[in-house]
């Protein structure tokens, strides 16, 4: 089996978990025998290709595309941007000329995007991500003209409109190739609610072209059947997952678990993370034991209003912010704490729970998370909730027994996951797209 991949990010050149799904998924795939060509926006000498063919989506200076303005101003002014990019997206003619102005109205309502909503750091792809977005998808059209593929499988919708460029220029040559459209997070779970209506209509158009649309949980598929025209039953769900090798425990000491119980939340702080409920729920913990500390390790938009909320509710002095952690700094984050918690608005997975299960560290978790469909020693709470959360975190923290339990559990249930498991599942929506493709 051969796959076209397009993926937005990948190790170490990644901001969140869509990079660390990708790495995992595609090295799952090619240990199940799938020759995998993934093609990213731009890629670093340090990335991992040992395994697999990676191409730049940035060589080819041929791409001439007039620039747009900033990221953060209105895109109503590049018009003639906009055409190219929903005449790409319609049928013909007339659909584009009836789906500008439709599209260019909703736009005027809602017509900025925040990077740091998208797991995305500004300049990593240059200023202007719509720019960037096209520019990918002209090149994706140069790949597939020259390449030999039986499938085409596209993560999140920044790569949907390479997606469909490459099986247009597939359907051309007479290739058969099907196109799967991998939903690891809608705008609905990153806005919390209040999409931006262009990236919602990609989403939604990378979704309908697709043979098969893969969710990460059964909550991202009910998200999507909520909100997105998809026929249910070119949905396929198929959970993310970890794989953990065999190197030895480390037995790192932190100075600050000899004095202090410690609470970490790592993400993005964002709305969709939750942060300002973390905060909530550590409030509440400080007003029944103050010699808890909380670790906020990640940045984003609300990181400053995080910072003043802390003074506000009078933790200042007990909560720590490290802004982004990266590489093996992140493993010792959970090492240091003695409870992770997602407190999450909508989390379409959560994979940070498998990584602090991994190096065995309770987690209590919001229930709006695909992660706790497939999880069993965890604590779980409406995120909503915050006494129930505030409660289950101290239960943790003050029965050691109840510690070590979900710590050693936790830690044979993910050495008993990998990413096999979901690279089989996918090779199975493959077979079954190849085969319904001929027989068409």
């Amino acid at each position: 089996m051969r796959v076209l991949m397009f993926g937005w990010e990948f190790p170490p050149f990644n901001t969140g978990g869509l990079g660390t799904a990708c790495y995992g998924l595609t090295k799952g795939l090619s240990r199940q025998g799938v020759d995998i060509t993934l093609i990213l926006p731009r890629i670093g000498e340090a990335a991992d290709s040992a395994y697999m063919r990676i191409l730049s989506a940035n060589l080819d200076k041929r791409i001439k595309i007039r620039p747009v303005n900033s990221i953060l101003k209105p895109y109503v002014s590049s018009e003639s941007y906009m055409h190219d990019f929903v005449r790409m997206l319609s049928n013909d003619k007339g659909d584009t000329e009836k789906g500008l102005p439709a599209l260019r109205k909703k736009i005027d309502r809602n017509n900025k995007l925040d990077l740091s909503t998208l797991n995305i750091k500004k300049g990593l792809y240059g200023s202007d991500l719509f720019h960037e977005v096209y520019r990918y998808s002209k090149e994706a059209a140069r790949i597939a003209s020259e390449e030999d593929f039986d499938v085409i499988h596209c993560h999140d919708w920044l790569t949907y409109p390479a997606g469909i460029e490459a099986k247009r220029v597939a359907d051309a040559r007479g290739m058969k190739a099907p196109l799967i459209a991998h939903v690891h997070a809608t705008e609905h779970d990153r806005t919390g609610g209040n999409p931006n209506d262009y990236v919602h209509h990609l989403e939604s158009e990378g979704m309908r072209r697709a043979t098969y649309v893969v969710t990460v949980s059964n909550y991202t598929k009910n998200m999507v059947l909520q909100h997105y025209s998809v026929d249910p039953k070119k949905i396929c769900v198929v959970h993310n997952s970890i794989d953990v090798d065999d190197s030895p425990a480390c037995n790192e000491s932190f100075e600050i678990k000899k004095h202090h119980p410690t609470v970490l939340f790592l993400g993005r702080m964002t709305i969709q993370k939750g942060p300002d409920h973390f905060l909530a729920i550590a409030k509440k913990i400080s007003d029944v034991d103050p010699n808890v500390r909380f670790v906020m390790a990640g940045g984003g938009d609300m990181f400053t209003r995080v910072v003043e909320e802390a003074a506000a509710l009078g933790i200042g002095d007990k909560v720590l912010f490290t802004d982004y952690v990266t590489g093996m700094d992140v493993d010792r984050a959970y090492r240091m704490a003695d409870v992770y918690v997602m407190s999450s608005v909508s989390e379409p997975f959560g994979l940070t729970v498998l990584e602090a299960m991994k190096n065995g560290t309770p987690v209590v978790v919001s229930k709006q998370s695909g992660v706790s469909e497939v999880i069993r020693n965890c604590l779980t709470a409406d995120f909503w909730d915050r006494d129930e959360m505030a409660n289950k975190i101290l239960a943790v923290l003050h029965y050691p027994e109840l510690k070590q339990c979900l710590s050693d559990e936790g830690m044979s249930e993910v050495r008993s996951l990998s990413w096999d498991q979901p690279a089989r599942k996918c090779m199975d929506i493959y077979d079954k797209a190849v085969h319904e493709a001929k027989e068409w």
